[in-house]
């Protein structure tokens, strides 16, 4: 591929690999060793959970702002040398034998984390050309698919062979290795900071909610990408749903006695999916438009999910899972590949910002509907699953009706755009 040429991808690339790497192997170890060492008390497993997914509600409003008014560069090299940093604390912590301790830096790392990849991204769009975009979102898809697929397993045989510290260990050299990536790209300071240099005094709690809201009064005024936006949240609603429906399936109706192990199976075979899909995907997204590679595989998707409350054979039920990781990787790729297309880079960072609390808002109410409904309203889970299939084909049947259009109206006005540029300055921000 000819993105691979371009070297500042490729060291961001690897920097994400390796900042990846740092937090999901950590992750896995600490919940094995939490497993481990009190086992006789789980609410020790949740509260880790609690100290990844807390941090997101705290932070989500200035994330965005952070990397559009400063150098976006160095907040993503800073978020790596900061979380290797707390990393010795963590490692020190766990000599200690003090929890509370560890849960503290686990929050603190965690909250570190969500400014790294909007920073990141947000760098992407500046280093390469609108026809790369498509092809960058499906090597960053593959990549989380690779760590959905094997991301427990290399925790947790680091785990067994070098033990927590040995995770760890491993944690901060590979924030390190990445802090390093990025430190050594060589980014145009119009990608850096396209919004201009801006010092930490200049920012206040006033300033930074008016750049929050100018990011989602952006979204909302621009009505292809709120739509593009509103396809997060749908993801976290699946991402939700899937989260916990899988080992209710396996435990009370598909394979009681050995429901861990599917359900562990279940993982692999959407990260395979999502990895087959992500491939194809990449190399089909240049020959169809991005709603094409959406609103198909979001209708078959929707069929497939109805087939899964249907189906009782374990095998049928992951070949399932495994067709609808493929459809779910071109439309990652679709919406990833076409943002950086139709946001303003001065905003890259803002409305990157939105799409994590969205993603969990999503899969929070989902899982609390489903907290509410099954067992005591809801005794089958079948019914679970035909009832998710009809909000996603509501959604394919949203888009194949309104992306078409809105499609068609942004290329005309962009191609308005590069004909006003021949004679003109480029648009003002407030008019895209």
């Amino acid at each position: 591929m000819k993105i691979f040429r371009n070297r500042n991808f490729v060291r961001l690339f690897y920097a994400a690999l390796f900042s990846q790497m740092g937090t999901t192997i950590g992750n896995m170890a600490f919940a094995f060793y939490l497993l481990d060492h009190f086992s006789h008390q789980p609410s020790y497993a949740t509260m880790a959970e609690l100290m990844y997914s807390l941090p997101t509600i705290l932070v989500f409003f200035i994330v965005g702002v952070v990397a559009d008014r400063f150098d976006r560069k160095k907040v993503a090299e800073n978020c790596d040398w900061i979380r290797a940093a707390l990393t010795i604390v963590l490692f020190c912590a766990l000599f200690l034998n003090s929890v509370p301790l560890v849960f503290l830096i686990l929050f603190l790392r965690s909250a570190v984390t969500k400014f790294f990849f909007p920073a990141e991204n947000s760098l992407v769009q500046g280093i390469l050309n609108k026809e790369q975009y498509a092809q960058a979102a499906g090597l960053n898809q593959m990549l989380f698919s690779i760590f959905m697929v094997f991301g427990v397993g290399i925790g947790a045989a680091i785990y067994k062979t070098i033990g927590i510290h040995g995770a760890v260990a491993v944690d901060f050299v590979s924030f390190v290795i990445s802090g390093l990536l990025i430190r050594s790209c060589k980014i145009p300071t119009s990608a850096r900071l396209p919004n201009g240099k801006l010092e930490w005094k200049d920012i206040s709690l006033k300033s930074s909610m008016g750049d929050f809201k100018a990011g989602i009064a952006y979204i909302i005024k621009n009505r292809l990408l709120a739509v593009l936006v509103f396809g997060f949240f749908i993801f976290g609603i699946v991402n939700g749903a899937f989260a916990i429906l899988p080992m209710f399936t396996m435990k009370y109706e598909l394979t009681p006695d050995n429901y861990e192990w599917y359900a562990s199976f279940f993982a692999i075979s959407l990260g395979l999916g999502l990895l087959t899909g992500s491939g194809i995907g990449t190399l089909v997204a240049s020959k169809f438009k991005p709603y094409q590679l959406m609103v198909f595989p979001i209708f078959v998707t929707s069929l497939l999910i109805f087939f899964l409350g249907f189906t009782d054979n374990v095998t049928i039920f992951l070949i399932i899972v495994f067709v609808i990781g493929t459809c779910l990787g071109p439309i990652n790729i679709a919406i990833g590949g076409w943002m950086p297309k139709i946001v303003h880079p001065k905003l890259m960072g803002r409305v990157s910002g939105w799409i994590d609390p969205l993603m969990m808002l999503a899969q929070s109410i989902t899982l609390g509907l489903i907290a509410l409904l099954f067992p005591k309203i809801i005794e089958t889970i079948d019914y679970l699953y035909y009832g998710m299939a009809i909000i996603i084909l509501f959604v394919s049947l949203f888009y194949a009706f309104t992306l078409p259009r809105l499609s068609n109206a942004f290329e005309a006005k962009e191609k308005r755009v590069q004909r006003n540029q021949r004679t003109k300055p480029g648009p003002n921000i407030n008019s895209i």
